[in-house]
């Protein structure tokens, strides 16, 4: 145990608490105090999610130690109102709309109070200006700003408070009215936990024993020095699976933890429950691991090739899925065309980056049934996964969705839960897993990497005649969503074009790269980001305006798709036409153009973003000088 006593006036009250050195603030005020609204989204001082303040001033947390408040005033968005209210602030954010999942939301309070309190007149320049340190995934920051101009405008007397409580007239409608998200109250005052939030007495704590390796035969696993240690109650090991070991999206072919060979960098081997992370943490390194390296492979297209190193058993050709789509008689179409362009497009792996990190919380209830909290996106898939993982009933297993900090795909693989449910039955006690910004980096799905390459013939007015498109996906180490991303890449990937001849081929493909996983547009975006490149560049072959030969190519009412199903209606032409009025397009052919357009800023056009520093000297003076009642 530690001597250091930590003193310091929380929200109004006089706190003495013993703090380990290595603490941050952040950790002192969520792990000592339980105020957890001061979230922990990059640990990096990037994120803006455990903003507090410090003596007034708008500090983040993760990057204060616990000794630097000793003596201070500290405030977090717990101490903004009194229990049960809501500031000007946090009023304007639930009525703007101005939360999402959420997670940021105390952080972006805290910054927006700052802001008004530094300047009560500030416009929304400056607005944008103040709350730059802060990163919002998914409310948009639109919302947010216009919520501190309406709490600008209410504190300064411009705006009756009455508007917090106005709510739109549904007259009947649904589409297109206003209506209040009910859980925004929780949101926006910091009341809302996370699984990362969630405790329980009696809990362990979990980490995770993570492979250096890409590819590599596990000939030693040795976990009974760890086992030994002082605080340590539960090591887990592929070995204390019960049941059938996999998981996956589409192929259940992803074990709990690494069993026999790690296929990736940051798969997971062991994991470790503990009194404390501190004690987890030694743990993990008393772990003896022996690995065989094996040839690895990271780029799909040399996986598909004869002799690569083979990742998994039952696909020796490393294929996940290969999804093929035929139309027409392409070759007569492409003999048939006046120009032919061919190009080769490449997408990159994309983090899905949501401010809260993978997290969960499991336990055995008095009647052994198994629970594990988490933010799924798949929550009963995930329950009958996990009931054939652990051998049990399904009515033994029981999958509670906590509130999902960010997800956009991310949060549909169950790659933790599994642990987590299998140490709360070896320990017999609650067990909380919380992945650094780092270990959720390293080891979660991305969107799929792509590799389109494109052949389509065109006449010289610009009817497309035929396309040969082949796109490969990287699948990564293992399926997880591939299938999905595969087929859906494959039914988009000639665009919503009308195309008498055309040939599609996806493939996802396994390699040793990170997975890859569920992402919006779930493999259309690689797709479509192919199809509409090439028609630019086909555009400028043949001087033609990029808005014309869409339109030329626009599939109708009645037209067949690519996978031979009559359109019943088509409003694509009515789409693009209204498109090319309001954004006042410029026409012409698209390398004609020059420097300079005419169809850029004009009266309801927002005006592009610039770099530089917006605030003037005058106003960026410090944030305590102009404190108002924000």
């Amino acid at each position: 145990m530690t001597d250091m006593i930590v003193e310091a006036t929380v929200n109004g009250r006089r706190q003495r608490r013993p703090a380990e050195p290595f603490q941050r603030a952040l950790d002192f005020l969520r792990d000592e105090l339980n105020l957890t609204g001061t979230k922990e989204g990059c640990g990096a001082g990037e994120c803006g999610s455990c903003s507090i303040f410090v003596d007034g001033v708008l500090v983040k947390s993760c990057l204060v130690p616990v000794a630097k408040i000793a003596g201070r005033q500290v405030d977090t968005v717990e101490g903004l109102a009194r229990s049960g209210e809501m500031t000007a602030v946090q009023k304007a954010f639930h009525k703007a709309g101005a939360s999402q999942c959420g997670y940021c939301i105390p952080g972006m309070v805290m910054a927006a109070t700052a802001a008004l309190r530094a300047n009560p007149d500030a416009d929304r320049e400056e607005i944008k200006e103040r709350l730059g340190g802060n990163i919002c995934r998914c409310t948009g920051y639109q919302k947010i700003f216009d919520a501190v101009e309406m709490a600008r405008d209410v504190l300064n007397g411009k705006l009756s408070a009455s508007i917090f409580d106005e709510v739109d007239a549904t007259d009947g409608k649904y589409i297109g009215v206003n209506v209040r998200r009910i859980d925004a109250p929780s949101k926006v005052t910091g009341a809302l936990r996370y699984a990362g939030d969630m405790t329980m007495a009696d809990m362990l704590h979990v980490q995770v024993l993570r492979s250096p390796h890409p590819h590599a035969r596990i000939v030693a696993l040795d976990v009974t020095a760890a086992e030994r240690m002082p605080g340590v109650e539960a090591v887990i090991t592929s070995a204390d699976v019960p049941g059938q070991d996999g998981f996956g999206v589409f192929v259940h072919d992803q074990p709990v933890m690494a069993r026999g060979k790690v296929r990736y960098v940051g798969e997971a081997v062991a994991a470790v429950a503990a009194e404390s992370l501190a004690d987890a943490r030694r743990a993990l390194a008393a772990i003896r691991v022996e690995y065989a390296p094996l040839p690895a492979v990271f780029d799909p297209e040399a996986a598909m090739a004869a002799g690569a190193p083979v990742l998994h058993d039952y696909a020796p050709d490393n294929l996940v899925k290969h999804i093929p789509i035929r139309k027409g008689d392409v070759e007569q179409g492409l003999r048939d065309a006046e120009l032919i362009v061919e190009q080769t497009y490449e997408t990159q792996p994309v983090e899905h980056a949501y401010l809260e990190t993978e997290a969960g919380l499991a336990y055995v209830d008095h009647d052994g049934v198994v629970t594990v909290h988490s933010p799924s996106q798949n929550i009963t898939h995930h329950r009958h996964m996990m009931a054939r993982i652990l051998n049990l009933p399904i009515n033994k297993v029981r999958m509670i969705m906590s509130p999902v900090g960010g997800g956009f795909g991310g949060k549909e693989d169950m790659i933790y839960q599994g642990m987590l449910a299998l140490l709360a039955m070896k320990s017999r006690r609650p067990v909380r897993l919380v992945f650094t910004r780092e270990e959720s980096i390293a080891s979660t799905a991305k969107r799929h990497p792509s590799r389109t390459t494109y052949r389509m013939g065109l006449t010289r007015s610009g009817r497309i005649l035929a396309s040969q498109i082949s796109i490969i996906y990287d699948g990564g180490a293992y399926g997880l969503s591939t299938e999905g991303v595969v087929r859906k890449g494959a039914i988009l990937g000639g665009g919503p074009y009308n195309i008498p001849n055309i040939q599609i081929d996806t493939y996802g493909i396994y390699t040793n790269n990170t997975p890859s996983g569920a992402f919006r547009s779930f493999g259309s975006l690689q797709s479509q980001f192919a199809t509409e490149s090439h028609l630019d560049i086909c555009a400028e072959r043949l001087g033609l305006d990029p808005f014309e030969l869409r339109l030329k190519n626009a599939m109708h009412t009645g037209d067949l798709t690519h996978t031979k199903q009559p359109l019943r209606s088509s409003s694509m032409s009515e789409v693009l036409e209204a498109a090319r009025k309001v954004s006042r397009w410029e026409s012409g052919v698209p390398n004609v153009r020059g420097a300079v357009r005419t169809d850029l800023g004009g009266e309801g056009a927002r005006q592009p973003c610039t770099l530089t520093p917006r605030l003037s000297s005058e106003n960026a003076e410090a944030p305590t000088a102009r404190r108002g009642a924000a």
